[in-house]
């Protein structure tokens, strides 16, 4: 599944360069993440990257958004291709 930012976010900005896929942006109030966007890092890290360096950790997987490990790697194949 994709991640997403709770409130807890103090948009502090260290995840949005973290993110290989530039996925997060920054928010008036928390960061945001694009879900279309969003492959939790798989294909390039076995984490995503950018919980590994919320000083909160307010990102979390996003139940709205349920997606496979197949359906993610598929998602980081079609972006990469589309970068290409």
């Amino acid at each position: 599944m994709a991640l997403t930012i709770t409130t807890e976010c103090i948009n502090c900005d260290v995840c949005e360069p973290e993110c290989p896929n530039e996925a997060i942006s920054m928010g008036d109030e928390i960061c945001n993440i694009q879900t279309v966007l969003c492959t939790e890092c798989v294909g390039l890290y076995d984490t995503p990257q950018c919980t590994k360096v919320c000083p909160v950790d307010c990102i979390v997987d996003d139940p709205v958004n349920k997606e496979s490990q197949d359906q993610l790697f598929a998602k980081f194949k079609r972006l990469s291709e589309e970068a290409a």
